[in-house]
Parts: structure tokens; C-alpha cells; sequence
């Protein structure tokens, strides 16, 4: 369950797979709608007779990106056919235009006609019912359609354009696909088909001995027929070949923002750091939507997806974007915020990436008493995420922009949603979204959020607004130490649930205490975050070959072993980053930065081969689980290359 390789441009996003198998096409939104929603669109080659599609397990891959660029690099070997692919993939940095090149090389000691085949399965809007797939003769192109969405596919080579095509039923019956019909090396020219279809085009060319031929591929999207030919011809007269580098061009430059001084950290996290900032940038749609994933593969668990965007990570993801010298591209998502906030002031669980509420688990009503459905962290951090982005960029259009509509009305309610018998915000659902009470995170995110939301205040002239939120987080503070400190245990508790007429502690040791110094309540130094953060270092750790952290003592997702003692849970990337910025962020000698160091290299060992991060790792032999790329994964590896840079800036000219 991955997605391997991923383009994409802000307004287009292209999933593909281990065998460069598009898997995923998201238009108009990033995230929203999915055009293909998991299928194969598969690529096959026929060299003297003999056929083979490249999922086929002769081939031998490597696959990986062009340097600082979103363009996949990717050969394929298959040793008996003696042929070798390299396989190129980017989206247009500005249009919705995809384009694939493949370079085939032919290893034989003779001449052979190669003849390469592109298989569209698409599901357009989501659904296969009513696709048409047609060949055009106007441009000679395939294409398919269905009410405002269209998708044009071409190719050339050499010897010209497409070579031969067919259109026909696929999953219906006992119809398998029309990719069937390839595998002769000759497609049968059905000009159209209507319902549940698919449509494969070939393109030929002859390869000398020890030679190699070019292949170029591309698909137009638009609303209507008008504009994908516009966008068909744009690429016909601008040459694939100079398209396809331009993208790597502007990929370079958007990384320059980047830096280049990176203190003593090893190239491949360099190199990681840098490809995890592009990844991000595919997840984030132009009008502010940041996406948590789009691995439809998740759809096989509970028919639902991560392709949603939840404020918790987006506002998170936002924080490290920001923390990197990407202020512009995150902008969008506070003003995507402040137009999703519900009248009450709150934000909602997640939001489909048009702006629309998503799906949710959360009940309104529970035991016959009413409830609202809240996540109060989610609405917190974007107030916190949003200050730290002012303060580091200076960029006071964006908050004032802001003030009225998101700051003054979520700092609201976060001011007014409080348990008065604690002290305490009420009960709410805690940042994983799986059981109701009043979290230690999610207390620590209120008082960011409040202490942002006067900051803001403050900075705008007002000042009675401004002393209230202030004295409303230290309130919560106070109420925090008091209720939430454990002193038997040593440590902070996971928070507090109401059981028999009672508010008692839940001391389940839970990863997300790293909250109560990252968003300002205490000091790193505090005794008691040190004291925490050792208990979380000692009862969390994944004692298998493997190693990382996990989210909290006996974690029940995609869990894998019922060793507690040994595998508290399945290690997660985001976890074991944040017991790495723990380190950071206490470290006093270059000598204490070694440790996250070595976690930062850790993740990289544990990346899929393309670079790419999935949410959580199997303990027992470190293989991806759940959805990849999980975009809080990369965020969070930006987030602690940012600090480790910035505190061994502060710590090279003091070491001890």
C-alpha cells in the first residue's frame, strides 16, 4: 500500500506505483476528484513477438527522482527481452499537462522494432459509470470524457505519432479491458466505447543494435474538448523534450529558498530534506487545501481515504513550511481556514479540498446527550501556526487579512469553550481522533492558540481583547499543571476522561506530550518535560531491529504484534521525529545533536526506495503500512532538519 512516485503542480496531482503504473488522478482539486481511484493505467512493450507489461515480475526497477526537481527517474530492466527503460514523469508546472518519456534501450547485438503500449483505465468523476473513450482523427489523439472532465492522451516517437489504438469494455462481464488486446502486439482499432471502458494507444520505432529510441507520452486535462486540444497542440508545438526540462528547471529554482548551508548534516538528509519540501508542495492544493494523503489504496480498509484536509495537519505541515522559507505557498491554507470556520467559531474535523465539510466519525449525540463533534487542537493550531508564520516572515498583510474573520472568532471560542469546575477547555476528541476527554496536547494547543490570538490582538491596538486571551492561557496553564502533572508517575498524563461522576487521569504514555514545550507552555528544560520526554523515550520505544517510537502504549492501528513489552505500537515517522526535536531543541553541546542526527539518517533508511515516507513502518521488518506519502511525515522531517540547522548554527561556535 504506497504510492512511490507522485508529480504534481498545485491544481494536478499524479500518483504512480513501484512499475510507473499511473494510479491516482487528481482534477480539479489536489485531493478531489479522483480519475482513476486506484486502477492500473498500465505500460507494456512488444520487441520481436514477445509482449510484456511492466508489472510483470522479470522486470528489475530503480526508481527515484532528477536531483531538487519533481521529474521521476526510473529504469527498468528486463534481462530476458534484453531491454532497458528509462522512464521520465512530470507535470507542467503550470498547465494541467502530464508528460512521460521513455528511453529504450535495446541490450540484443541486432535491430528489432519496438513498440510501446499506453493503457488509460480511468474512472472519471470517481465512477465508471458513463466514460466515453474515443479516437479523435481531428489531432489523431485518444480521448475520454465525461460531462466537464476530459482527458486527451498522445504520444510520439521517431516514426511519428500514435501508431495504433483501441477503445472497448473493461470489468464488466467477462470483459477484462482492452489491454488485453495488446498483448499480440497489435491493437484491433475500436474507434469508440461508451460505459465502463478503457483505451490503449502504441507508439513504434526501430532500435539499432546496442541503440536506444525516445518515447514521449503526455495527457491533457480541461473542462471541455476546446481545451484539451488547446493544451494537446501547446505541447506538440512547444517539444515534450523542452516541456519536460523546463519542469526540472523551475523545480530548481523553487528549491533555491532552500538554502544551501545545512551545518554538519550528511547529503542524503540534504538531499532528503529537499525532496520531502517538493512532496509537500504536491499535496498542497493552490487554493489553500493542505492534503494528508492521497494513497487510495487505504479505500480497501473502510472504503474512505486520507485524501481530505484535516486543520491539525494542515496547520502542522503549514508551521514547518513556513519554518523552511515557504511562507507564499501556505498562506492560502489560513484563508482556506478562516472560510471553513464554523459559525461558532470552531473548525470542523476535515474538509474535502473544495472548501466542503468531510466525512466524519465523530457522533452529535452520545448516550442520549447532545455533543459536538469537536477536535479543539485542529482549531488551535491554526491561531499557533499562523503567529509563528508572522514572526518569522514579518508579512503583517496575512494576519491583518485574517483578523477579524478567523483570529477574533476562533480565539472565541477557544476562550469561551472551557470546563469551569478544572479550568480546563471542555472535552473534545483528542489529535488522533479516537476517544473523547480533555488531552494534555490538545490544553497545551489552546494556550498556543490563545497566546497567539493576543499576540495578534496586541500587535493590531487591541488591547483589552489582548490582556484576555493572555490571562485566559495562563488560567489554562495553571489548570494544567495542577490537574494534568502526575507527580507519582513522574510525568505529565494523557489527559482526563469522566468516569463515574468523575474527571480521572488517563496515564497512558502518549507521544503527543511533546506538545506542552513545542507550542510554549513550559521550557524544554522544565523538569518536568525532561522527566516526560524520558518516560516517553524509555516505554515507547519499538525494541525490535526496527526501532522508532510509537504514537502510545498498545496502539490499535494496523497494529502488528501483541508483544506490548517489546512493540508498544507500530513505530511512526512523525513520533519518532518528535522525541528527535525533543533532543534538538534541549541539546547544549554539538555532541548531544548526534543522537537526532542518527534518527534523521533512521528515516531515510526506512523511506520507500523513491524517498518516500509512509505513515507508520511494520516492527518487525520495517515494510510501509498504512498510506504513503503521508504528507505530516515529510512536513515533520522538514520541520526537525530546520532545527537541527538553526541549533547547530547556535551551538558550532560553543562546542563542548
Amino acid at each position: 500500500m504506497a504510492r512511490h512516485l507522485v508529480v504534481g503542480n498545485g491544481k494536478l496531482l499524479v500518483n504512480l506505483d513501484h512499475n510507473s503504473y499511473i494510479r491516482d488522478i487528481y482534477f480539479p482539486y489536489v485531493g478531489q476528484l479522483n480519475h482513476v481511484g486506484g486502477q492500473r493505467c498500465r505500460l507494456g512493450i512488444w520487441a520481436e513477438g514477445s509482449f510484456s507489461w511492466l508489472d510483470e515480475p522479470q522486470w528489475e526497477f530503480k526508481l527515484n527522482y532528477i536531483a531538487d526537481s519533481l521529474v521521476t527517474n526510473v529504469t527498468a530492466v528486463h534481462r530476458q527481452l534484453e531491454l532497458e527503460l528509462q522512464i521520465n514523469e512530470g507535470i507542467h508546472q503550470r498547465e494541467y499537462i502530464f508528460i512521460k518519456r521513455v528511453v529504450v534501450r535495446n541490450l540484443a547485438g541486432h535491430d528489432r522494432e519496438i513498440r510501446l503500449f499506453f493503457h488509460q483505465d480511468l474512472m472519471i468523476d470517481g465512477t465508471e459509470v458513463g466514460d466515453t473513450a474515443a479516437f479523435y482523427p481531428q489531432n489523431h489523439t485518444m480521448f475520454h470524457y465525461k460531462r466537464s472532465s476530459y482527458f486527451m492522451f498522445n504520444g510520439c516517437s521517431d516514426e511519428g505519432g500514435i501508431y495504433q489504438y483501441s477503445t472497448g469494455i473493461k470489468r464488466f462481464g467477462t470483459a477484462e479491458g482492452t489491454w488485453r488486446d495488446a498483448e499480440d502486439g497489435v491493437l484491433m482499432g475500436n474507434a469508440i466505447a461508451q460505459g465502463s471502458v478503457d483505451s490503449v494507444i502504441s507508439l513504434r520505432a526501430i532500435a539499432g543494435a546496442g541503440s536506444e529510441q525516445t518515447f514521449y507520452y503526455w495527457m491533457s486535462i480541461g473542462s471541455n474538448l476546446s481545451e484539451v486540444k488547446e493544451r494537446d497542440q501547446y505541447v506538440q508545438e512547444s517539444n515534450p523534450e523542452k516541456l519536460l526540462s523546463r519542469i526540472v528547471i523551475y523545480w530548481n529554482h523553487w528549491l533555491k529558498r532552500a538554502g544551501t548551508d545545512f551545518g554538519d548534516l550528511p547529503q542524503e538528509v540534504v538531499r532528503a530534506y529537499k525532496q520531502s519540501l517538493l512532496l509537500v508542495r504536491t499535496q498542497i492544493d493552490e487554493r489553500g487545501a493542505i492534503l494528508a494523503a492521497n494513497d487510495t489504496d487505504i479505500l480497501q480498509y473502510n472504503r474512505d481515504h486520507y485524501s481530505y484536509m484535516w486543520p491539525r495537519d494542515g496547520a502542522l505541515i503549514a508551521d514547518a513550511m513556513s519554518m523552511a522559507g515557504y511562507q507564499s505557498v501556505i498562506a492560502p491554507f489560513f484563508h482556506f481556514c478562516a472560510d471553513a470556520l464554523s459559525p461558532e467559531g470552531y473548525l470542523y474535523h476535515k474538509y474535502n479540498p473544495d472548501g466542503t465539510v468531510g466525512s466524519s466519525w465523530h457522533p452529535y449525540i452520545v448516550n442520549g446527550g447532545e455533543r459536538i463533534p469537536l477536535q479543539e487542537d485542529e482549531t488551535a493550531l491554526v491561531l499557533y501556526a499562523l503567529w509563528k508564520d508572522y514572526i518569522r516572515h514579518q508579512v503583517i498583510e496575512l494576519p491583518q487579512s485574517l483578523h477579524s474573520n478567523l483570529v477574533r472568532k476562533a480565539a472565541q471560542f477557544l476562550e469561551e469553550y472551557m470546563e469551569p469546575s478544572l479550568g480546563l477547555p471542555k472535552p473534545s476528541y483528542d489529535l488522533w481522533e479516537e476517544r473523547y476527554g480533555i488531552w494534555t496536547y490538545t490544553v497545551a494547543s489552546v494556550y498556543g492558540g490563545l497566546m497567539a490570538a493576543s499576540f495578534f490582538t496586541d500587535l493590531f491596538g487591541d488591547y483589552e481583547r489582548s490582556d484576555r486571551y493572555r490571562s485566559t492561557a495562563e488560567s489554562v496553564k495553571e489548570a494544567m499543571l495542577t490537574h494534568l502533572w502526575d507527580e507519582e508517575a513522574g510525568r505529565f498524563a494523557r489527559g482526563l476522561i469522566w468516569e463515574d461522576g468523575k474527571w480521572t487521569k488517563d496515564l497512558t504514555l502518549e507521544s503527543s506530550l511533546f506538545g506542552i514545550w513545542e507550542f510554549g507552555v513550559l521550557p524544554v528544560k522544565d523538569s518536568r518535560i525532561v522527566r516526560t520526554m524520558e518516560a516517553i523515550k524509555q516505554g515507547l520505544a519499538v525494541r525490535t531491529d526496527v526501532g522508532g517510537f510509537a504514537r502510545y502504549t498498545n496502539d490499535y492501528y494496523f497494529q502488528q504484534s501483541g508483544d506490548i513489552e517489546r512493540v508498544p505500537g507500530n513505530p511512526w515517522i512523525i513520533c519518532t521525529l518528535w522525541v528527535a526535536a525533543f533532543e534538538i531543541d534541549s541539546a547544549e553541546s554539538l555532541k548531544q545533536l548526534e543522537a537526532p542526527r542518527s534518527t534523521l539518517q533512521w528515516v531515510l533508511k526506512h523511506a520507500l526506495p523513491s524517498g518516500v515516507l509512509p505513515e507508520q513502518l511494520s516492527p518487525h521488518d520495517g515494510s510501509p503500512l498504512s498510506v504513503a506519502p503521508l504528507t505530516w511525515s515529510h512536513a515533520t522531517y522538514v520541520q526537525c532538519v530546520c532545527k537541527y540547522n538553526q541549533k547547530y548554527k547556535e551551538l558550532a561556535g560553543h562546542p563542548s
